[in-house]
């Protein structure tokens, strides 16, 4: 993976870039993320595709500008950020929030878009879960414990997590202006309009892939998606919480492959 930067509307916006395929893939992490979630699967997409793996406006080691974080504000950053890096056609996939910014960049850009996959997006889910509270705890006040206890809980059954990811997450919620970031795209993401309406107009072949234990977002929000997006399959990862493509990247990686295939 080669590390990089490009400035994006004014923000430094840090990214991963791995793979030197003719067709590309754009991963877009979830809240409070950056792009090494999905340091699992990146080394398997890359033997098929230019991947690009940014660190969302906000999140990660990009810039944290004092802005409004919404839905329609990130899907406007990753229209700009593929200006900015020359792409134009890619396949995305979205988890949680990015699942969310997914649909509303590929809504607004479907000239764009080959194939769309989703990871147990937001939009559809309107109140808190205990995990989801947890983890806003752990971003509020950062520590080891507050970490550790957020992310176990998001595999669904209290799985052991990797080390570096907790100490990751805790370093990047200490930057400045971090906090102020992730919870203002809290509150962009509930008062949000309702995302029906975008889900109805897509016409990109879609694949919706949801943990069937995920505590975050719950697999029952699953159908509103499938019911809603008129070309869509639908996966369901058994054993598998909030982030599949961390518990079962192997079983993940192939289940998009054979999709986009």
């Amino acid at each position: 993976m080669q590390e990089a930067s490009v400035t994006v509307d004014g923000s430094r916006i840090r990214y991963l870039k791995a793979g030197s395929g003719k067709k590309n893939l754009l991963l877009i992490h979830g809240l409070g993320a950056s792009a090494e979630r999905w340091e699992f699967v990146i080394p398997s997409f890359s033997k098929h595709f230019t991947v690009y793996v940014p660190d969302l406006i906000g999140f990660g080691l990009s810039d944290k500008p004092n802005v409004d974080y919404t839905a329609e504000f990130f899907a406007n950053f990753i229209s700009s950020f593929m200006r900015e890096i020359n792409i134009k056609k890619a396949t995305v996939i979205g988890s949680s929030l990015g699942g969310q910014i997914a649909v509303e960049y590929t809504t607004l850009n479907q000239q764009n878009v080959e194939k769309l996959i989703l990871v147990s997006p937001a939009g559809a889910m309107k109140q808190s879960t205990p995990a989801l509270d947890a983890y806003i705890m752990a971003a509020l006040y950062p520590d080891q414990d507050t970490a550790k206890n957020a992310f176990s809980m998001m595999t669904g059954n209290n799985k052991e997590v990797n080390q570096t990811t907790v100490d990751g997450f805790v370093q990047r919620m200490l930057m400045p202006n971090a906090k102020y970031a992730f919870m203002s795209t809290i509150l962009g993401l509930k008062n949000s309009p309702e995302i029906s309406t975008k889900l109805e107009v897509l016409e990109i072949p879609t694949l919706v892939i949801w943990g069937e234990l995920d505590p975050v977002i719950p697999i029952k929000y699953a159908e509103y998606f499938v019911q809603k997006i008129r070309d869509c399959r639908f996966y369901r990862m058994e054993n598998c919480g909030h982030t599949p493509y961390v518990e079962s990247p192997k079983e993940f990686v192939k289940i998009v492959l054979d999709f986009i295939r």
